[in-house]
């Protein structure tokens, strides 16, 4: 009997499939690619999910006849030629719904404690170890948590990491230094340059296995490196976006849907086409002259982009829809992908949604076992074991998970703001002027630097010739988004790195 098991959340990877008749598994994909006689074909449907989430979501893989293990899944087998179907050994649903039934019923000092001592207990056993430890350090709510309970724990400063950019509404290196200072860190920062992005890039299809194209894959990469001269395991805070409500789209997504609920859906489109009406390009070139009246940290948002995402928010006809729209970079990837098609997903799939009334619950659920596995865990992972780095995340905690899915709504989104139950206990521990600020994400001026730096290598990349050439893509609404990024009308970024993240890979495995 061969037992193959994913671990709760999905933090580590496990693909299998057939080669001949043969069944091949391992962590790694490159590993399976070895096998002799292996010559799986590229999985389109795959590659049109690429496009749309920026991962290719479980339990599929980027080659056809291979699939990834989902979390909390075990598959079972007797025979060598034996078909399986994976099942759950543990389910986040069961946990959510007991969570409705169950509630916690104390009081908002009583969960700050209870949750206070969980996230120490958690974060105290994943600091038992006898080699160096330290942890990252952004200087926003989760990460800083994470440090203040291990310094609490520590006899000796903690080793902290983090980088920085040039471009000041991307750098939170300054934050991350004043959080250091007050919790008496061993902290460690560097400067991430456009020189630094060049030599990362021809690294990431290897380290990555598939197609992966969240962009802050860059500098997760660079901390990673740069803490592992110093230490062997790290500490992180990811996942408090997931079970505490921290994303902006569960607030702004939740008002938008009370907001234009009410309205027919004939309306719903009329208002949509209305906000479209001037073209994003004018309406950006507008908010350039806006600029210097507006805050700093949204002066690099394009207003005409963000506006036609907008409407098509208010167009969506139900909340699946809105989530699906909120999550997806292009929205018809099956029209750029040559015979490409779009598999149903836990997303798109009503039928296993959790019993919950409340939309953002079913949003945060949702990410929990899709864009979670799928791009945070991915992401960190793949950096993390690409320098032999060891990562730990507190807040994957089994108890933790139980204990957010139990408190109240308004215990983790209050007054336009998620994580609330997070910054309130965090600032028993740092200054609350030290944390509250706008949430920026772990992102890089990508934008500017494929204008500049990144230039040629992404004009070799995206050339209508070699787009021709592989037969995977329709080059024309490539590269009219890549003309339009180049002048300057509208910011593809997102768009154009999916592609460039396929384009590399594809390159990497030949």
């Amino acid at each position: 009997m061969l037992h193959l098991g994913r671990d709760r959340l999905g933090e580590k990877p496990l693909f299998y499939g057939r080669v001949g008749g043969t069944l091949v598994f391992g962590s790694e994909l490159k590993a399976l690619r070895r096998f002799p006689g292996f010559d799986a074909a590229v999985d389109r449907a795959s590659v049109c999910a690429l496009l749309r989430y920026s991962y290719v979501p479980d339990p599929h893989c980027i080659y056809e006849g291979f699939h990834k293990l989902p979390p909390a899944s075990l598959l079972s087998l007797r025979l060598p030629d034996e078909e399986a179907k994976p099942r759950l050994w543990w389910s986040l649903r069961e946990v959510i719904e007991r969570g409705q039934t169950t509630p916690f019923t104390g009081t908002e000092t009583e969960a700050m404690d209870a949750f206070e001592s969980l996230l120490k207990r958690a974060v105290g056993q994943r600091m038992v170890a006898d080699v160096p430890l330290g942890a990252f350090l952004s200087g926003g709510v989760d990460s800083s948590l994470i440090v203040a309970m291990m310094q609490a724990q520590s006899a000796r400063p903690v080793k902290t990491f983090t980088i920085g950019f040039d471009v000041p509404e991307y750098n939170e290196a300054v934050f991350a230094a004043d959080v250091a200072r007050h919790l008496r860190t061993d902290h460690t920062e560097m400067y991430v340059t456009a020189k630094d992005v060049l030599d990362v890039i021809p690294l990431l299809p290897a380290l990555y296995d598939e197609p992966f194209s969240d962009y802050s894959q860059i500098p997760t990469y660079l901390v990673c490196k740069m803490a592992r001269r110093h230490v062997t395991v790290a500490l992180s805070g990811d996942a408090g976006d997931e079970l505490f409500g921290g994303y902006e789209r569960y607030f702004v997504g939740r008002n938008l849907w009370n907001k234009f609920a009410w309205m027919p859906a004939p309306m719903k489109r009329s208002l949509a086409g209305l906000m479209t009406l001037p073209p994003p390009a004018w309406l950006n070139q507008a908010g350039d002259l806006l600029k210097p009246l507006l805050p700093k940290r949204v002066r690099h948002m394009p207003f005409g982009d963000k506006l036609h995402k907008l409407a098509e928010v208010v167009a969506a006809p139900g909340m699946e829809t809105l989530y699906l729209t909120l999550m997806s970079h292009w929205k018809q990837p099956e029209q750029v992908v040559i015979g490409g098609h779009e598999r149903a997903t836990s997303i798109t799939d009503r039928a296993g949604w959790p019993h919950v009334a409340d939309f953002t619950h079913r949003m945060m659920h949702l990410d929990m076992e899709n864009y979670l596995p799928g791009d945070i865990l991915t992401k960190v992972d793949r950096a993390a074991m690409g320098v032999s780095l060891e990562g730990r995340i507190p807040l994957l905690d089994a108890d933790l998970i139980e204990f957010a899915w139990g408190i109240p709504f308004s215990m983790k989104v209050r007054e336009g703001r998620g994580k609330w139950l997070m910054r309130e206990t965090l600032y028993r521990h740092v200054p609350k002027p030290l944390i509250d600020r706008p949430k920026r994400g772990f992102g890089v001026p990508l934008e500017h630097w494929l204008r500049a730096d990144l230039r040629d290598w992404a004009e070799d990349l995206l050339s209508e010739e070699r787009l021709k050439r592989e037969g995977y893509f329709h080059p024309a609404p490539i590269r009219q988004k890549w003309r339009e990024h180049l002048q300057g009308t509208r910011n593809w970024n997102f768009y154009l790195w999916d592609v460039l993240m396929f384009q590399a890979w594809l390159e990497s495995v030949r």
